[in-house]
């Protein structure tokens, strides 16, 4: 490889990255929905990382252990995540 190609390259995948962002930034818009990389402070982490795992039935379960709360409160609260 040679440095054009290697500039040629990098050109074509920070185009293929930004479109992606933006395409992501529109689903997210258009869901209504609001990305969070880190837990709300009020949240533990522990059921923060099952509910980014998809794994929202646990998430409950941890929920309501760790809380106390009732179903519906603890499923309102992880869906709400």
């Amino acid at each position: 490889m040679n440095a054009t190609h290697d500039y040629q390259l990098i050109q074509q995948l920070q185009a293929r990255v930004a479109k992606l962002e933006r395409t992501v930034e529109f689903l997210l818009t258009k869901l209504d929905l609001q990305y969070v990389d880190e837990p709300p402070s009020d949240v533990d982490p522990e059921v923060f990382a099952l509910v980014k795992a998809g794994k929202t039935i646990q998430a409950i379960q941890l929920y309501r252990q760790k809380t106390g709360a009732d179903l519906k409160t603890a499923k309102d609260f992880i869906e709400g995540l």
